[in-house]
């Protein structure tokens, strides 16, 4: 055991070095903060891309979230009122009801009394009109998906630009601090694209999708509603 314990226990010698060794490394790592800075004038427009995308993101997807929820009961209530001859009823129950659905059997259920054909496409051109807001601000959000790693590349070329000047004017030896500036740019700048690009591709083709189960739904709800208005009780 002493022996053991002989073997495990360090000099005071050894524990400067160790202290001394820690002390270089924290030295020489380098921060977030410093790693942006490195990346030169492309981190400006691309930390403007991510702020922008991440406001559109979640600007889009709380307002489908409030579009895609209907109160419990809202198509059999309708159809009960209108079934009835409540048409006023119907009217200002889709009045409170804030949610595309809503609006375009409100502008059905005005138009009732006209042809059918009319009452289809004023439901038509309300739905349009829906389909338009909630994909407001998407083409935004592609646009910076495919933007932020070509803004990327573009840093990392002028970063590989700038290494290859010093390497032409350097006279003599050629050192690794001559060089590691457009270096830094090259590599921080691409990976700073692409860490933009792919969260907002992502975040893009969900939305999407979002508003395709939305789109489905007020085409089921406007069918529901038309084949109403035709059956004989009316």
């Amino acid at each position: 055991m002493t022996s053991l314990f002989l073997q495990i226990t360090t000099t005071p010698a050894d524990t400067t070095s160790m202290l001394m060794d820690g002390a270089e490394t924290a030295e020489n790592s380098v921060s977030l903060m410093d790693l942006a800075m490195a990346g030169g004038w492309a981190m400006i427009p691309l930390l403007l891309l991510s702020l922008a995308a991440v406001y559109i993101f979640f600007e889009r997807y709380l307002t489908l979230m409030k579009a895609s929820k209907n109160p419990d009961g809202f198509s059999d209530r309708i159809k009960s009122m209108v079934l009835a001859g409540d048409i006023n009823g119907a009217r200002m129950l889709c009045a409170q009801t804030n949610t595309p659905v809503a609006r375009m059997l409100g502008k059905g259920i005005s138009r009732i009394g006209n042809p059918l054909k009319n009452i289809e496409t004023s439901i038509e051109n309300v739905g349009k009109i829906e389909i338009s807001k909630l994909e407001r601000n998407l083409a935004s959000l592609a646009t910076i998906a495919g933007a932020a790693p070509m803004l990327g590349f573009l840093g990392t070329v002028t970063g590989m630009i700038q290494a290859f000047i010093a390497i032409a004017q350097a006279e003599g030896t050629i050192s690794p601090q001559l060089l590691s500036g457009g270096i830094y740019q090259a590599m921080v700048t691409t990976a700073a694209g692409l860490i933009i690009g792919l969260p907002a591709y992502v975040g893009y083709n969900y939305l999407v999708s979002k508003i395709d189960n939305i789109v489905h739904g007020m085409e089921y709800s406007s069918i529901e509603f038309i084949d109403l208005l035709q059956e004989p009780q009316l």
